[in-house]
Order: structure tokens, then sequence, then C-alpha cells
């Protein structure tokens, strides 16, 4: 968490009768912005805005309402406020998302980190535990929330994390480089689409979280994701599943034997991206999984063929 007297006192531009500002005169300010934008609940949301601009704990704010907040903690919760008013997304407004055990810088050049895509990850420790040297690529990276944290969580020896967006690379090598202190494996950022980048290499992990929102069903999208989030990030043709069959179609040639690919998709057409593997003849231990929310969100499979890493019994 962060001391928020700490700022305060080491500005020095302070005199002993300035005034300082409270959390709690804080709060009740951002919470008339929020009003006048028609929040619901403004004073709760002025409270999560100003934990979030602290990284404090959510009750934070309620517990310490006489602590004091710096002018730089000030504005950034104003500027969060005003965002929020103006309808962007919470993460957006303060510019940060939890992701596992992580916090990750985000804006609207990336996809906000979903806790669905949480589970992703877990799948693929899941997967390869026990293993190790291994090769990870993942593919539309976004704000690095998966490469990051397959990085913080996996023994590694290598990671590699693409997208077709060089002002998502940004936000990721920015991400990458503040948690530098939490990872074991470096990862190297590259552009392009799909395997592009990585034309002639294979990988032991290939993972992806891809567009899978049909164009026909953007409108049906909340404004706050519809009308912030990158659509590129979002949405696709082929009823949704053209990224998608594009990643199952080439990753043969770019998972080793043994190897698997991970992949989030639409729960309503989990069992089409599953019986979409079969034809091809190079995959084996095809599985369909569900999220917290029991809602078939995952499907995993296994590279047909032996590799080191295989039972030869």
């Amino acid at each position: 968490m962060s001391d928020l007297a700490t700022p305060v006192q080491q500005s020095g531009q302070r005199g002993a009768d300035s005034a300082v500002m409270t959390v709690q005169q804080l709060v009740t300010q951002l919470a008339s912005r929020l009003q006048r934008a028609g929040s619901a609940d403004c004073r709760s949301e002025a409270r999560d805005l100003v934990a979030a601009i602290c990284e404090a704990p959510r009750f934070w704010p309620s517990l310490e309402p006489q602590a004091p907040v710096c002018d730089t903690i000030v504005s950034a919760s104003m500027r969060a406020a005003d965002r929020r008013a103006a309808g962007a997304p919470f993460a957006y407004a303060v510019e940060r998302a939890p992701f596992r055990y992580l916090t990750l810088s985000v804006d609207e050049r990336v996809l906000i980190p979903r806790p669905e895509t949480e589970l992703l990850v877990e799948q693929v420790l899941n997967l390869v535990r026990g293993r190790s040297n291994l090769h990870v690529l993942d593919i539309g990276t976004g704000s690095g929330a998966i490469a990051i944290a397959l990085a913080s969580e996996g023994d590694f020896a290598r990671i590699v994390a693409t997208d077709i967006s060089g002002d998502a690379l940004d936000v990721a090598r920015q991400n990458a480089q503040a948690l530098a202190g939490e990872v074991r494996t470096s990862i190297e950022f590259r552009q392009g689409s799909f395997f592009a980048p990585v034309r002639g290499e294979q990988f032991d992990i290939v993972v992806s979280n891809p567009p899978y929102i049909a164009f026909g069903e953007a409108a049906d999208l909340p404004r706050a994701v519809r009308d912030w989030e990158p659509a590129t990030a979002l949405v696709c043709g082929g009823d949704g599943l053209d990224a998608t069959r594009h990643l199952v179609d080439q990753a043969p040639a770019y998972v080793r034997a043994g190897g698997v690919l991970a992949l989030e998709v639409d729960e309503r057409r989990a069992a089409r991206v599953a019986a979409s593997f079969t034809p091809k003849g190079a995959w084996r231990t095809i599985r369909i999984h569900q999220d917290l929310a029991g809602r078939d969100r995952f499907v995993t499979a296994i590279r047909a063929g032996l590799s080191t890493h295989d039972d030869h019994r």
C-alpha cells in the first residue's frame, strides 16, 4: 500500500499551517463529481478510486479517513473521477488493473485484463507442471498480462509475446519493465499478426486470448466496452471465429510434439472450437474447460507425437 503521508512530508513545500487534504475530503470531492455525472453509488465509487490510485485495499479509505494525501494523489484522483464521469471503464480511469498477483498499467490502447483470463494462465501452468526448459509464445499479448503472469509464476526458458498493435506492445513493455522484479523469465516482444513474427520457430506452449466477438454482436456489448476498448482486441469476422480458426490451423507448424495450445474462447462457441481440432490429426487430449461461473471458456490441446517429456511406457 502507498504511504500517503510520506509524499506530503517529503515535499518540503508546506508550512506548518498549510492546508492538507485528507482522504475523507478527497472522497467527498470525488463523490460530488461522480454524482453530477449520474453515478448511482458515488461515495462508494469515490472510495474505490482513491484506493486504486493509492494502490491500497478497497476498505482503506474508510479505515483512515483523516490520512493526509499529497498533491500528486489528489490530482490523479481528480483525473480518474473525471474520466469515470465521462464513461471510462474503472480500469482506464485509474490506469491500472489487477491480474492474478500483479497490478498492470492499462489504457485505451489495450484490452482490460479479465478475471476469466487469469484462469487461462492457470490452465497453462497446470498442463506443464513438472516440466522445465519450456519455450512459450503468447499471441495477442495486449497489456502483457498472460506473458508477464507466466514469467512471474512459471519456470520457463523463454517467452515471446506478440501483438499486431505497436501501441499495445508499448504498454506491454512498460508493464514488463515495471514488474521486472517479479518475473523469473525475460520476455521478448515482437510486432506482427498471429504467427508471422515467429515464422520458422517452434514452442512448447502457445497461448492466446484472441478476439472472439462477432461483428454483428458488437452493438450488444456494454457501452464501457464497445466505446472504449480497442475493437481489434474484441471483434473479428466469421461469427467471431476467424482469429481462433487461424490459430488452430497454423499452430501445428509452431507447437512441438507434446506441446500445448491453450485458447480463451466465447462460451457459445467452445464446442465448435474444440471440434475444429479433430480433423487436423495433429492434436490429442482436446478439452474444454470452464471458468469460475461454469461457462465453457477455454480450449486446450496437446500436439500429437512423442516428445522428450512424454511417458514412453
